[in-house]
């Protein structure tokens, strides 16, 4: 009768054994054998220091606890609000099949502009927090093909104008 005795006693300490490993969340967040290392923050690796960069961004682990707790999103969103919003109003008559705010990336179906007669699709790229025309990547395709040069240019410049009004506006208040 003692063996299960001991079977129970020994699953007990082999858990709190694995709970114990696990560590806790301190300020410095090296949090033992599943702790978590926060993207953007340097951390020791292999006894090497990592600091943050591109490199040290495939590092990003998080802890087991995790599962259990709040659900904590540790991601950023890493587009200018200016040119996302200038985007969606400049192109607001072409009917939007997927956004991604978080990569940047709005891709419309087909649409004809108001007074044209030309039906056009966009790709639309927002790369950086900055507002900057090198933050912003156009890509427009026709029924017929290719789009000018000219073309995707000119709606780039419109997408940025807009943008500058919408943070103009937005100072003045």
């Amino acid at each position: 009768m003692t063996l299960p005795k001991t079977i129970k006693v020994l699953l007990i300490l082999t858990l709190c054994a694995g709970v114990a490993a696990c560590g806790s969340r301190r300020a410095d967040r090296s949090g033992g054998l599943f702790g978590r290392v926060v993207v953007g923050e340097a951390h020791e690796e292999g006894g090497a220091l990592v600091e943050p960069g591109a490199n040290a961004r495939k590092y990003a682990k998080s802890s087991i606890w995790d599962a259990f707790g709040p659900n904590r999103n540790d991601q950023t969103v890493n587009v200018n609000r200016y040119i996302w919003a200038a985007t969606l109003d400049v192109l607001n008559f072409l009917p939007v099949q997927s956004v991604d705010p978080f990569t940047g990336v709005i891709i419309t179906g087909y649409g004809t502009p108001p007074g044209g007669g030309r039906a056009y699709r966009a790709t639309v790229h927002v790369r950086d927090p900055s507002l900057d025309a090198r933050s912003l990547n156009v890509s427009l395709q026709g029924q017929g093909g290719s789009v000018s040069a000219g073309t995707v240019r000119a709606v780039e410049d419109a997408i940025l104008a807009r943008a500058r009004q919408m943070r103009i506006r937005d100072r003045k208040l």
